[in-house]
């Protein structure tokens, strides 16, 4: 059984990523061999990164702030992540940014895949994800979901985001089919090593 976990990359009041990370879950769900979770950020309220000693560094102590601790333990216990990003200003969420570098180790030899929204689509956002994703040696794949900006403003003028994320049924397809191969490989590797 795979675990792979949907992180909801936003906690701003009225937020859109609730919907398409509650949607991709389900899609996760319906997969036989995995074992689905939503991961929100809300419920991890951690301060911005200011540790004397970053998480990768080898014999460091534990961090001591209890939201630090759970957030930690869920990512090591995840095989793999689906990303639920924004992009603003061309860059994914200083939340979301600075949960990623609250952690290390945990992160490590796991696949990442991504669903955006915003300016573009949410694409560039998911670049530098990508690249943060490389540094921390997980294996991003290729394969995204981007959400189009007319399901985004539906979602604040009231219209229909289901039937918007409806249409991205083929991408969503192709990035889990891509999602839990790379899930499976890596953590195949990771038992034998």
């Amino acid at each position: 059984m795979n675990a792979v976990a949907v992180i909801v990359g936003s906690t701003r009041e009225g937020r859109f990523s609730e919907k398409p990370a509650r949607w991709i879950l389900e899609h996760l769900r319906r997969r036989s061999g995995v074992d689905a979770k939503l991961l929100d950020l809300r419920d991890f309220p951690m301060p911005f990164f200011d540790q004397a000693l970053p998480p990768a560094m080898p014999g460091r102590a534990p961090y001591q702030h209890e939201a630090v601790k759970r957030w930690t333990a869920e990512i090591a216990a995840a095989d793999g992540f689906i990303f639920v990003t924004p992009e603003y200003n061309y860059g994914p969420s200083a939340v979301l940014k600075n949960a990623i570098d609250w952690v290390y180790p945990e992160w490590n030899r796991k696949a990442a895949a991504f669903v955006s929204y915003g300016s573009a689509m949410g694409a560039r956002g998911v670049q530098q994800l990508r690249t943060t994703a490389i540094e921390l040696q997980m294996a991003p794949i290729r394969s995204c979901v981007h959400v189009p900006v007319s399901t985004l403003w539906a979602h604040f003028q009231g219209g229909d985001v289901d039937k918007g994320l409806a249409e991205l049924e083929s991408s969503a397809t192709t990035m889990l089919d891509d999602l839990l191969w790379w899930t499976n490989a890596l953590k195949a590797a990771r038992a034998n090593a």
